[in-house]
């Protein structure tokens, strides 16, 4: 059954927008970012996806414990810290179609922080806000159904990816499913369903946005909850997928340099190419740029050149 939530004028809006940005950040390269970038941005997340359950481990901290040196800090935050480095470095292993490895996922994420890990909780339970019950959950008997339902609907939907993780997001959040770490699934979650049309995803830290407006992020929750549909919390998501692209974006203050369009096109993984197979990759350069690239690749032995004219050959080192 699908989860009752409506397309809206500005759902649409939104959507449209998060893809003309995916788009320019597909344009600029900006999906090909450093090792260094991809660590920093995977740190960013996990900081950030924690801080919002009240983990209070720093950046700096968090560096410190994927570089194993010694933090001090409560043993709690420090083990979902680990927790959470462990299945953010092995995203691609999880299928965010199969509840099955979902609740692996869970198992992972809160191992040695809960009772039983990586399955359903049997008990009721109620989301406290202060010293208000800010929602009360399914009873534990009907989670096993409506986790199936959910996990049928973004199987079978044709709803575009973009919105189906948000409402994954929501419904995730709404059944409660487990007796802990249901905030950090949910966004785990919608990560793993964006990275399957859009693998940009994997090191956009849209949790840092969420992080620095939680309380815009628990109204949309509690609005939603109100209305008996996801229609407010998928608006408040899609604002933060496009509001995270643009931080992207800034990223790229110029164009592309020619060091930065080798290091881009030798990270495929190519290794036998020509002129013609560069230029088909970088569609927007000239056969002259071009060919200045690859002789710099050339003498900074990134690459070596093998024939002469138009039977010239590359081969990455």
């Amino acid at each position: 059954m699908k989860p009752p939530y409506n397309v809206t004028t500005q759902i649409l809006r939104l959507v449209s927008e998060v893809s003309h940005k995916i788009g320019e950040v597909n344009a600029s390269f900006l999906t090909k970012q450093s090792p260094e970038l991809r660590k920093s941005n995977r740190i960013k997340t996990i900081q950030a996806s924690l801080a919002v359950e009240g983990n209070t481990l720093s950046i700096d901290q968090i560096t410190a414990i994927i570089e194993n040196k010694r933090v001090l800090g409560p043993a709690k935050d420090i083990k979902e810290v680990s927790n959470a480095i462990e299945v953010y470095e092995h995203l691609n292993k999880f299928n965010p179609f199969l509840e099955k490895s979902f609740l692996s996922a869970h198992k992972l994420l809160m191992h040695g922080l809960i009772k039983n890990p990586g399955q359903y909780r049997t008990s009721g339970v109620g989301i406290v806000k202060g010293s208000q019950v800010a929602h009360i959950a399914p009873p534990a008997s009907n989670v096993l159904f409506l986790m199936n339902d959910l996990f049928n609907y973004i199987r079978n939907s044709d709803e575009l990816i973009l919105i189906k993780s948000c409402v994954f997001h929501y419904e995730m959040e709404f059944i409660h499913p487990f007796s802990d770490g249901n905030g950090r699934m949910g966004r785990l979650w919608q990560t793993l369903l964006l990275m399957t049309q859009y693998p940009l995803f994997e090191f956009l830290p849209f949790e840092t946005l969420i992080s620095k407006n939680q309380k815009k992020y628990y109204q949309a929750l509690s609005i939603s909850d109100k209305k008996g549909e996801s229609t407010s919390f998928v608006e408040f998501m899609l604002k933060v997928l496009s509001d995270s692209l643009d931080e992207l974006l800034k990223e790229r203050s110029g164009p592309i340099s020619s060091p930065e369009r080798i290091r881009i096109f030798l990270a495929t993984g190519v290794k036998e190419f020509t002129r013609k197979n560069y230029m088909n990759y970088f569609k927007t350069i000239s056969p002259a740029t071009a060919s200045r690239d690859l002789l710099s690749a050339v003498k900074e032995k990134l690459v070596e050149k093998f024939g002469d004219k138009n039977n010239t050959t590359y081969k990455a080192k």
